[in-house]
């Protein structure tokens, strides 16, 4: 592993280390404390202050420390985590973050120092001795009745200086830890001559050290160097016993001057005298990285024995097993997995062709051949899309906090529930509906949820709530934001509307249309801008980037009742299972999810212009030619067939020439000339080569019945679902 590679994971591994910081102490401000929790506090910011100082990050290591103390003393019984202690955490949460990004992005930390933070902290450090139980009013004992001799065997890798990475470094970070009394460097492997390497690693340490830090955190010290790494560490007092052990890998010569290194440091009875003890340890101690005051800390806990660096780490419990479990999960890094998904989708355009190839030839066995080949093509899509698939939970476990913040600024009571927070989405899309949410969540509590005073005096519970819901549904992942407060105004959104031109006077649109005006650039019906948002002030950026990922937002709301927005996305934006259809010598693709069944056109049905409907089994269906929705130059057909589609609980039939079946398709980005277009959502490549564009179903069925609704006049539709129960999986 390189300095880069060791930094990157140091950087990814305390992102984790501070999410799960922030989710424990907003648990515990909503629960009763747990020793478990407390002690997670600590050890996250502990692992985070020592892995820092081995890359020599002074500002983080320094504020850490000062994080830590606090977190020590609170585990201690020292202090209460009271409200105001869970608020200070939180910022120091907060400020950990903001370096870690600074340092992500190259920046300097210094500049980024909060001393009012930190002085906050120094104050609650000065407090507990005056709150300190009556058991901790005894006299200490001395730290050193405390302290631990150790002997630590250490053989770097052979490549260790190639990745970046000075074994001095170590040895230095543990004179901030401890005291290394004796270093006894074995150098039996030194090769003479020209088969001397300047960049490669022959030495071997043999430590006596001393501190009152335990095995595992010594163990941690070592964390970014265990690869191709042995490395041992025991207490003196029970050393002797893995002499062996220790040379195991070891020339009968390097063995023999580790024994005698060992006699030296008393591991193996009498010590013998050190010529000149104490100059020995000076030439690696001149540069500590870190104070001397620094308590134990470093990386993610680790085998204290010889051990790989694992893609996830083991249980404690399970630590001492070294080599003996295997791990679950490996981390990869996404762009290689969206290469692999590119590769794939290229891989099904070839398998496409060559199965056509095989079709025309009329050879059975070729046919057959290609026919497993495509099967096994769509286990490995299958496969390899499901890895991009994460679940949504990622981007609903921040809003916990955003919640807490808001509400707390704002004197509200707001109780958030999640729900579906296991239901999955591609990984590219989960990354790109944090704001949109965030900016939904924000405007849910700063003008959704009404005051305290006003839900009391309106007969609701002082407390508001506010949903987060996920699940899937006909092919899709629905998403829904919902509240309990006092709804939309109609009357204020048409007015405001008519106001800026944007409805006729005389309209009188549906519930649906008249709240979709709110996702109008620039449109509020707010009375007061708030530095928090205002009900509609930015929503069309809301609106835009739901669909630059083929989704679509609705909004239920009743006055009193509540307001859920509800948005619903594809699945996936890369390869998926379309329907092939023929329109006037040209080909479409559907997406088969959208497709309840084929039927054919009945005969003698009179087509007034564009739009036409049927009775399917007692239900008007609205139909949408496709031919003379595109301008195209209809064609002589024996038969006429519908695709009958769904979205939500919206049916249209779409009628077509012919129907040509399934078919994998390969989602391929239309150019920015082609952006504006609403009925068309992407393109494919044929096995023919022939390119085929890929239908917006869900635009296509609005389009319909919007029209039909036009056409023959009919009532708005009605809501069918309420908010005020927004978990129950309904849809407009």
């Amino acid at each position: 592993m390189d300095l880069e590679q060791a930094l990157q994971t140091f950087l990814e591994e305390s992102r984790e280390l501070l999410d799960e910081m922030e989710s424990i102490l907003l648990d515990v401000e909503a629960e009763q404390t747990s020793a478990e929790q407390l002690n997670a506090l600590f050890r996250t910011m502990h692992t985070i202050k020592g892995s820092a100082g081995l890359f020599g990050l002074e500002t983080i290591v320094s504020f850490a420390h000062q994080a830590e103390n606090l977190l020590d003393q609170l585990r201690d019984g020292k202090l209460a985590l009271d409200d105001e202690l869970v608020g200070l955490l939180l910022r120091c949460h907060d400020h950990v973050k903001l370096l870690i990004q600074a340092l992500t992005a190259n920046e300097a930390l210094e500049p980024l120092r909060d001393e009012a933070l930190e002085a906050a902290l120094l104050g609650y450090l000065a407090v507990p001795q005056a709150m300190q139980p009556e058991r901790h009013h005894e006299d200490p004992k001395p730290a050193a009745s405390q302290r631990e001799r150790w002997l630590l065997s250490l053989r770097f890798g052979p490549d260790v200086l190639r990745s970046g990475l000075d074994p001095s470094s170590f040895i230095r970070y543990l004179a901030t830890l401890g005291e290394v009394e004796q270093i006894h460097a074995i150098s039996c492997r030194l090769p003479a001559g020209a088969d001397f390497d300047a960049e490669g690693n022959y030495l071997r340490f043999e430590l006596l050290y001393q501190s009152d830090i335990d095995e595992q955190s010594l163990s941690e010290v070592f964390e970014f160097v265990r690869e191709d790494s042995e490395l041992f560490i025991w207490p003196l007092k029970i050393a002797a016993a893995h002499l062996h052990e220790a040379c195991a890998s070891a020339t009968p010569d390097e063995a023999a001057e580790v024994e005698r290194a060992w006699h030296q440091m008393g591991a193996l009875g009498q010590a013998f005298p050190l010529e000149n003890p104490a100059a020995a340890p000076d030439p690696l101690l001149e540069h500590p990285l870190a104070t001397p005051d620094d308590e134990p800390s470093l990386a993610k806990p680790s085998p204290a024995g010889r051990a790989d660096i694992q893609a996830e780490p083991a249980p404690a419990a399970d630590a001492r097993g070294g080599r003996g479990g295997e791990s679950r999960f490996i981390k990869v890094e996404a762009g290689k997995l969206d290469s692999l998904i590119n590769l794939i989708g290229e891989l099904v355009i070839a398998g496409a062709a060559a199965n056509l190839i095989a079709r025309r030839s009329q050879q059975t066995q070729l046919v057959e051949a290609t026919l497993s080949i495509a099967n096994l093509i769509e286990q490995i899509r299958a496969g390899t899309l499901s890895m991009r698939m994460v679940q949504i939970g990622e981007i609903f476990h921040r809003f916990p906090r955003v919640v807490r913040d808001v509400s707390r600024e704002l004197g509200k009571e707001i109780q958030l529930r999640i729900v579906g927070a296991e239901t999955e989405l591609d990984k590219s899309m989960v990354e790109k509906l944090g704001d949109p949410l965030l900016h939904i969540v924000r405007n849910a509590i700063d003008h959704g949820i009404e005051p305290t005073s006003v839900r009391v005096a309106g007969g609701k519970p002082a407390q508001g709530n506010l949903w987060l819901n996920a699940y899937h549904e006909s092919g899709s992942v629905v998403i829904e934001v919902a509240d309990d407060g006092g709804g939309l105004s109609r009357e204020r959104i048409l007015a405001k509307a008519r106001q800026r031109g944007l409805l006729g006077e005389d309209e009188e649109p549906p519930d649906s249309a008249v709240f979709q005006q709110i996702f109008e650039a620039g449109f509020s019906t707010a009375e007061q801008v708030t530095n928090l948002s205002g009900r509609g002030v930015g929503m069309d950026v809301v609106k835009r980037g739901i669909e630059q990922l083929h989704g679509n937002i609705e909004i239920d709301s009743e006055a009193g009742r509540g307001t859920t927005f509800r948005i619903r996305l594809p699945l996936t934006l890369a390869i998926i299972d379309g329907f092939l259809v023929e329109v006037a010598g040209s080909t479409f693709v559907l997406p088969l999810e959208t497709v309840i069944e084929c039927i054919e056109l009945p005969s003698g049905l009179p087509e007034n212009g564009v739009h036409d409907c049927i009775n399917l089994r007692g239900e008007l269906l609205p139909l949408l030619h496709l031919d003379h929705f595109f301008e195209l130059t209809p064609t002589a057909a024996a038969r006429r067939n519908v695709v009958v589609s769904q979205y939500g609980d919206r049916k249209a039939g779409l009628v077509v020439d012919a129907l040509q079946g399934e078919f994998q398709t390969v989602i391929k980005p239309l150019g920015t000339l082609f952006s504006t277009l609403k009925a068309i959502s992407g393109s494919t490549i044929l096995g023919t080569g022939e390119v085929a564009l890929i239908l917006d179903v869900p635009a296509l069925i609005q389009h319909a019945c919007r029209k039909e609704s036009e056409r023959f006049a009919l009532p708005p539709r009605a809501d069918a679902a309420r908010p005020g129960s927004p978990l129950q999986g309904s849809t407009p």
